[in-house]
């Protein structure tokens, strides 16, 4: 794969342009993920179903992920308080809503879901900007690829450590465990097997990769189990839609940073033929981790039965553009608000696009690229209560919490 990427940058450089073929396989049934690197090829390879729990190393969101695309796993956030640990029960289990991970942002896993209480409130666990602990508040319950049900609670975040506490319901066989995120510094996140109780260090450095080929849920509108291509945090993609990729113009595109933006939707399934279909007016661009831009178009899928993605890939700018690696710094005035006027300010971030969540964790609006910071955000129509401010940034993510009256 090294040199034949060398080759497409001096095809590149001499004025021709060279599309490289690439198959990814993520094993027949969908059963790896694979982390990819458009300068250097496939990174890193673990099995899909290895982990339960993932806890957020970089930002301060301290998402915690579920993995429910793990056969029969799924996660509850039950109506108990910590206070109330020994006297969960199941009753009224069907009714509780089914949390999952966010599809366009890694900063919001299925334990940081709201409905929230205020802006420090982070869905499991409430974050004291004094002493800089999230102490825990809330308690899950997780049904195991074994069928097992337990409760969960994260019991918090303190000193850089995340503890944690599992059980079976009835309060037999209780385990508790810590992840210090300073022994995963170099990572997006560190991964924990419920059922062997043991920590999992499945992920590259994630310095060392732009995308990852995996099995997700999405929402359309209904969470849903699909397959597809999720980006880095801060690797931004451009998605060109109804032109043939050999007319797509890298210089045009709207980048933004969701992690979602190639996603699943270059293949469809044919009802007719029972065959996937890969759209041909259909490319992305991405910029990778050094700030170079490619064209990747997707030319094949193999399904369940190989797991093979096939796609071309072609350098189309090799000029560096690396961005600032400091964080995007959000804030947000007046606070709370009585218009419905909000001022937002993320510094010199570029911001890429933004979603406001309601209490409840719906997206209720959204835009795209913002020219300039501070601008206004006009909330004008939306009913009083706690909202949360997502910004994608050429920084990573970031959040603030608004409340509306």
């Amino acid at each position: 794969m090294r040199s034949t990427l060398l080759l497409t940058t001096i095809l590149l450089i001499t004025g021709l342009r060279a599309q490289t073929p690439v198959t990814v396989s993520i094993a027949p049934g969908y059963a790896d993920q694979v982390w990819y690197s458009l300068q250097n090829g496939v990174v890193g390879t673990a099995p899909v179903n290895d982990w339960d729990l993932a806890f957020e190393i970089q930002g301060f969101t301290a998402s915690v992920l579920v993995n429910t695309q793990k056969a029969g796993v799924e996660v509850v956030k039950t109506p108990f308080s910590i206070a109330q640990w020994s006297s969960v029960d199941t009753t009224g289990l069907s009714t509780w809503p089914r949390a999952h991970n966010a599809d366009t942002s890694w900063s919001f896993g299925a334990l940081n879901q709201g409905p929230f209480a205020d802006e420090f409130d982070l869905g499991w666990g409430n974050y004291n900007m004094i002493t800089h602990v999230v102490a825990g508040d809330t308690i899950f319950l997780v049904r195991l690829g074994s069928g097992t049900w337990r409760k969960l609670r994260i019991d918090g975040l303190a000193t850089g450590t995340y503890t944690f506490t599992h059980a079976n319901l009835d309060g037999s066989d209780e385990l508790i465990g810590q992840l210090n995120k300073a022994a995963y510094s170099t990572k997006n996140f560190a991964y924990w097997d419920l059922e062997a109780h043991t920590v999992v260090d499945r992920e590259p450095a994630n310095d060392s990769w732009d995308l990852t080929f995996v099995k997700y849920v999405s929402f359309i509108p209904q969470p849903y189990g699909v397959t597809g291509v999720l980006q880095n945090k801060g690797i931004e993609a451009a998605r060109m839609a109804g032109m043939p990729p050999a007319d797509a113009d890298w210089t045009t595109a709207a980048y933004n940073a969701h992690i979602n933006t190639i996603g699943f939707d270059w293949k469809r399934f044919d009802m007719q033929t029972f065959q996937w279909v890969i759209e041909d007016s259909l490319s992305y661009f991405v910029k990778d981790q050094s700030g170079q831009v490619w064209h990747l178009a997707f030319t094949g899928f193999g399904g369940s039965t190989s797991g093979t993605i096939d796609f071309t890939q072609e350098l189309v700018s090799a000029t560096g553009l690396a961005e600032d690696a400091r964080p995007a710094e959000l804030r947000a005035w007046p606070n709370p608000s009585v218009d419905g006027l909000v001022t937002i300010d993320a510094g010199d971030a570029r911001v890429l696009g933004l979603e406001v969540l309601d209490a409840a964790g719906r997206v209720v609006r959204s835009g795209d690229a913002v020219n300039g910071s501070p601008f206004t955000l006009d909330q004008d129509g939306l009913g009083a209560g706690m909202y949360t401010l997502r910004l994608d940034t050429d920084r990573g993510p970031a959040v603030a919490r608004v409340l509306l009256r």
